[in-house]
């Protein structure tokens, strides 16, 4: 595999070894073939002494390397090859406008594989964190007797946004859904009875609350947290502008 030309010479010299020479290759698929092969990309043949040599030590190791007609294209396929971390995903679809598609749903899927290997931990989702840190804010909220009881009112309120706009976007019943999503985990937070109603989110295909554990509705962990972090950190810089300077557009004369 090179990335640049192969001459008719070398080109011959390939075809009488049988074996497979591939020019004009991307730097990032030469890159992602050599970590998949356990192989290293030579840059010259030169050595220290001006002579051209190779190191073997070099050379990858794949089971199967061949020719495959995909469609309207050729391509070249290299399978069993020595590390299986590196892996190709062949999309097919109509037309371009439903690969894209499939492109950014299959991105945002090892995006959300990638979180949670990255935090190790997962959370209920459905609005499920959002909802109980709403409860367990206002219950806070009360225990204090000064002016930040009104900002933790609000920043409870701020949480249910999420689920809230889930409800919508579905087509259900936001206040109703929310009203009982919000009881189920006051009671996990008062009562040691129902520590598993913390679980409880949404169902935004029946309509109704559910243990999202139990149905498999998960989220990375890590996520939540940068999401509710950065949200706070935007809400406080909009708070700390003071004066707004507005253009006005010049009236035409008439």
């Amino acid at each position: 595999l090179t990335t640049k030309g192969i001459d008719d010479m070398a080109l011959k010299y390939f075809v009488e070894a049988g074996a497979i020479a591939c020019r004009r290759v991307p730097k990032d698929d030469l890159k992602r073939i050599a970590k998949a092969t356990g192989a290293s990309v030579i840059l010259a043949l030169a050595d220290m002494d001006g002579n051209e040599t190779f190191d073997a030590s070099a050379l990858g190791t794949a089971e199967e390397v061949c020719e495959e007609r995909v469609a309207d294209d050729n391509m070249v396929m290299i399978k069993g090859s020595k590390f299986s971390k590196a892996t190709t995903l062949l999309l097919r679809g109509a037309n371009d406008y439903m690969l894209d598609e499939m492109d950014r749903a299959l991105h945002d899927a090892l995006c959300v594989i990638k979180r949670v290997l990255e935090s190790g931990s997962v959370v209920p989702g459905g609005g499920a964190v959002e909802a109980a840190l709403s409860v367990f804010l206002e219950n806070f909220a009360t225990s204090l007797g000064s002016r930040e009881q009104l900002a933790i009112g609000e920043f409870a309120n701020a949480a249910l946004v999420l689920p809230k706009t889930l409800a919508v976007n579905a087509a259900k019943d936001a206040t109703e859904l929310i009203a009982a999503l919000r009881a189920f985990h006051y009671k996990a937070q008062t009562s040691a009875d129902a520590k598993s109603m913390a679980q409880m989110g949404l169902d935004l295909v029946e309509g109704k609350v559910r243990n999202n554990v139990e149905a498999g509705v998960l989220e990375p962990a890590m996520s939540k947290v940068k999401m509710i972090q950065f949200a706070t950190e935007a809400a406080i810089t909009i708070l700390r502008i003071d004066d707004l300077i507005r253009l006005m557009p010049e009236e035409e004369e008439q």
